[in-house]
């Protein structure tokens, strides 16, 4: 039951929603136990974001949320996956990249709490 949220300053296209939808599937394999089977994602362009003081070249944040625990190992791989994804779609430089992870015991879907 993994999340993916992706802010960025500039606009993505539907088009590119889409393919980067399909690679972050892909990517959240990297997190052993997890599958695009659970995987939910949202975008959010045109954020008012700033990184240095500055909101002139595209930036993005990546918010991962996943149900338990992982590895070090595993959210380096995932974060050089995102970087990548996000580099070839948008253009946005690695260093103009931010991305978080949480974990949490308890998730909540289909009216349960799993």
């Amino acid at each position: 039951m993994p999340f993916i949220n992706t802010k960025t300053n500039i606009e993505i296209s539907k088009g590119k929603e889409i393919v980067i939808k399909q690679k972050l599937g892909k990517a959240i394999e990297l997190i052993p136990g997890k599958n695009e089977d659970g995987l939910m994602v949202s975008f959010e362009d045109r954020c008012s974001l700033y990184y240095k003081g500055e909101s002139d070249k595209p930036i993005a944040f990546v918010e991962v949320m996943i149900l338990g625990t992982s590895t070090r190992d595993a959210y380096q791989r995932l974060t050089e996956a995102i970087t990548t994804i996000l580099g070839e779609e948008l253009t946005i430089a690695p260093g103009q990249i931010y991305v978080r992870f949480e974990e949490t015991e308890y998730w909540g879907c289909g009216g349960k709490v799993n």
